[in-house]
């Protein structure tokens, strides 16, 4: 069995919010236009989107995949993927606690949606980690028995660059240490940092190891380690996050998030290698690759495994 915790929804919506944007390149069809500039197939519908995506996971022998609806106020569009595919999709949403109406936005995406995390990006909307808006996420998570995604460390986002649009990131809000205090008050919330905490391993360790739970998903090709002095490798780094959170607290994820490029099986591929050489036995695998998606995300609903061939 093989789950992916972390995967980007880019539908019509997302790319109707980007040419909204005063730098945007002029788009007639957003969702047609900026997607062509990249040289990447249109979405179309978020069912289309949703089909499109299951197929993938079906060609890959991966069984379900957590899509993100990356922009503020797409909830919609991942939510309905979701529906259409619920024992294959699980959804999460890019959450600005800055913006108003929080306790609503909430309740609607994790009630009326049944959106499963909410995902904090404080270096992009400008919030700091014990900002009292972020209790309320936490709060909320905890009502309905949901989980929190945060960013921490660098934070580069490809399809901004790519399009001119201008990245006015504030890499200082993003230390894992700041999530301690939210993440001890609401204990019973999952909190999922990615890509081992984007630079600031070390700090994500510490706020692991002082608060259990906290976890830390694997995606993308964790270029942050040349940060490191001396650089670490992907061994390294697997097998402190090992010796720290043990497997039952690290996700796997690849970071998909585009067609026709799709499923990045090479990340999945590469970090099978580290565990087989790191000797992970069986289980741990299976608790890192498949049965921790499911306890933070929730089980799916009549699941049948992907085809794996």
């Amino acid at each position: 069995m093989l789950n992916d915790a972390h995967c980007h929804f880019f539908s019509a919506g997302f790319f109707e919010t980007l040419a909204r944007d005063p730098a945007a390149p002029p788009a007639a069809d957003p969702a047609v236009d900026l997607p062509a500039r990249l040289g990447w197939d249109a979405p179309g519908s978020p069912a289309a989107l949703a089909d499109r995506w299951v197929e993938e996971l079906d060609r890959h022998g991966v069984a379900r995949a957590a899509l993100m609806a990356s922009v503020p106020g797409d909830e919609a569009s991942v939510a309905a993927a979701v529906a259409r595919h619920p024992a294959r999709l699980a959804g999460s949403f890019m959450f600005n606690p800055t913006a108003p109406d929080v306790a609503g936005r909430l309740g609607r995406a994790f009630g009326e949606h049944e959106l499963r995390c909410a995902c904090l990006f404080p270096a992009m909307h400008h919030f700091a980690l014990d900002d009292a808006r972020v209790f309320a996420v936490f709060e909320a998570a905890a009502e309905h028995g949901r989980a929190v995604f945060v960013h921490c460390g660098v934070l580069s986002v490809g399809v901004r660059r790519k399009l001119g649009l201008p990245c006015r990131f504030d890499v200082r809000r993003g230390s894992p240490l700041d999530l301690v205090p939210a993440a001890a008050a609401f204990p019973t919330v999952p909190v999922v940092v990615p890509h081992f905490g984007a630079g600031l391993f070390r700090e994500t360790l510490m706020a692991a190891d002082l608060c259990p739970n906290v976890h830390v998903d694997t995606s993308s090709s964790n270029g942050w380690v040349k940060y490191q002095a001396p650089p670490l490798t992907l061994d390294d780094v697997f097998r402190q996050a090992l010796a720290v959170l043990g497997p039952e607290r690290i996700l796997f994820g690849s970071d998909s998030s585009f067609f026709p490029r799709g499923w990045q099986r090479p990340v999945w591929e590469a970090q099978c290698g580290v565990l087989d050489v790191l000797g992970l036995d069986a289980p741990g695998q299976a608790a890192i690759f498949a049965g921790n998606f499911d306890r933070v995300f929730g089980a799916a609903p009549d699941a049948e495994p992907a085809d794996p061939s």
